[in-house]
């Protein structure tokens, strides 16, 4: 795992998305911990679980699919990363952007720990954005 935690975040659950696989490993960090929690809390992920292996710590989640008529499956979660380590994006509580009218969510970095853009408005506190998700 690299130093950028939340695009690694990312990319493990768009690649097993694309690969149609139920289950994510990711490595066990704070940041780790409390982005996938709100993921958990938002319904874009079914379950999480943390497990331990060989004195390391994994969370293991379990995506979340829709069935078609047709008996395949489809995704329906979409991340996009959005303030980088070489470009960081700061928003103030007004200017934090909807996604798609209020459906999406935006994963902020604030002083008072990682948390949605409404919980961001509610507390009238602004911070990094870390990453879209619809």
């Amino acid at each position: 795992m690299g130093k950028d935690t939340i695009a690694n975040i990312i990319t493990y659950i768009r690649n097993a998305d694309m690969n149609k696989k139920v289950m994510v490993q990711l490595p066990f960090t704070n940041i780790t911990e409390k982005t996938v929690k709100i993921l958990l809390r938002e319904g874009f992920v079914e379950n999480i679980r943390k497990h331990r292996e060989n004195d390391k710590y994994f969370l293991v989640l379990t995506l979340r699919y829709k069935r078609n008529r047709k008996e395949s499956y489809q995704s329906f979660l979409n991340l996009k990363r959005i303030s980088t380590p070489g470009l960081r994006i700061y928003y103030n509580y007004q200017k934090i952007p909807r996604i798609l009218g209020g459906m999406g969510i935006v994963i902020l970095s604030t002083s008072r720990g990682i948390m949605t853009d409404r919980e961001a408005r509610l507390e009238k506190i602004g911070g990094e954005v870390l990453c879209y998700i619809w």
